[in-house]
């Protein structure tokens, strides 16, 4: 069982849109997740913008990739790097805590992610 950063089981983060490195919902990870999805965000327009700055487009669908694109309230499992970056420009996006990974506190602290926690419904419901 995987576990969340606040020690209890890993919750889903999203299935519409259909999430994660496994696309399961969740942010599991294994060792050939180099981009180490981890952590679950709920997108805003200011994130997207910064991503597709730094290269990464998570807002035009790509459908060869079963991928719809993204718009500001979906939830997202976020490479952790990424979040730490957008977190250092002050674009970091709300963390649902209890559906991101344990292993994102091997690049951040819980104190940086609790200062961004999504306070909404979890579970992949809002």
């Amino acid at each position: 069982m995987a576990h969340n950063v606040l020690g209890t089981e890993l919750a889903p983060c999203s299935y519409d849109p259909l999430t994660g490195y496994f696309r399961d919902g969740c942010c599991n990870t294994d060792a050939s997740d180099v981009g180490a999805h981890l952590v679950c965000v709920r997108v805003t327009a200011e994130f997207l913008d910064f991503s597709r700055s730094r290269g990464n487009d998570l807002i035009t669908p790509l459908p060869q990739h079963r991928f719809a694109g993204l718009k500001p309230g979906d939830r997202w499992c976020l490479c952790v790097h990424r979040w730490r970056e957008a977190l250092e420009a002050g674009a970091a996006p709300p963390v649902v805590l209890e559906s991101t990974h344990a292993s994102a506190l091997q690049f951040v602290t819980l104190a940086q992610l609790e200062k961004y926690r999504f306070t909404g419904k979890v579970h992949g419901i809002d």
